[in-house]
């Protein structure tokens, strides 16, 4: 399936880039990344548009290259922004599906659309973005790039890469990704304090999606993350961590599936 790079100006000091995926006329799905970059949401990409949706992942501000205004500090910011791209491209009925701080943002999106005017689902995977009692989040940033990766995955030799052996331009592109990241969503730790309480609010269907061998937002975590939720359903993966859509990605993408057609 081909994808179209496109950009849409927002602010005179905002664009967004994002890739187009799919038929023109398909199911609207927004497709948020999370730290890792837009990689590491491409199968689910490449899935949806294959089977009819029209699949709009977008890169974050300040990660890959692309320009961050100053302004822009907050998931908060991201998800106004994006919410303004649904209006510019006149979009209604939008799947928006997010893979950790990705949800995040896709949970501050559906707290703002009050109206329901823009969305009419949300898929959350292995999110941040709330604060658990009795559910601490890791200080991810404190992290050596091992213990993330023994954190981050079930099966971390199969997936961690030493960065070391990484060229340099690739090595620097991460550490500047993960630099943005810090400034989005650092302070304080991966969490918008007044989020957990928002979320009764939402009205639409909220598929919460888990890899249980996540060690760095625990199931218990995800699990009261859905039932925030006005109409909220929580789903573990079994033999996954924090990215079930690459260490589980069958399952995973019938649950998406699933959510796609119950929210149509």
């Amino acid at each position: 399936m081909t994808s179209q790079q496109q950009t849409q100006r927002l602010y005179d000091d905002l664009d967004i880039t994002f890739s187009a995926a799919g038929p023109a006329d398909g199911r609207p799905v927004l497709l948020l990344h999370g730290g890792g970059g837009p990689f590491t949401v491409a199968g689910i990409a490449q899935h949806l548009a294959g089977n009819g949706a029209r699949v709009l992942t977008p890169v974050h501000p300040g990660w890959d290259g692309n320009p961050r205004p100053d302004w822009l500090t907050g998931v908060d910011d991201l998800a106004l922004a994006y919410l303004h791209l649904l209006q510019d491209l006149d979009l209604k009925d939008v799947l928006v599906i997010g893979s950790s701080m990705g949800g995040w943002i896709a949970a501050e999106m559906a707290v703002r659309d009050v109206e329901q005017e823009r969305l009419s689902g949300v898929v959350l995977i292995n999110s941040a973005g709330v604060y658990v009692e009795d559910e601490p989040i890791v200080d991810f940033f404190s992290l050596d790039p091992r213990a993330a990766a023994e954190l981050s995955w079930h099966d971390p030799d199969r997936f961690y890469v030493d960065p070391t052996t990484l060229p340099v331009e690739q090595l620097a592109a991460r550490q500047a990704n993960m630099a943005t990241m810090r400034v989005l969503a650092g302070e304080p730790n991966m969490h918008d304090p007044k989020l957990l309480r928002r979320l009764g609010r939402v009205r639409q269907p909220a598929l919460v999606v888990w890899g249980e061998s996540d060690g760095l937002f625990t199931a218990a975590y995800g699990a009261a993350y859905a039932s925030a939720f006005g109409d909220g359903r929580f789903e573990l993966v079994p033999k996954a961590g924090h990215l079930p859509q690459l260490e589980q990605p069958d399952v995973t993408f019938r649950l998406i599936d699933e959510h796609l057609d119950r929210t149509a």
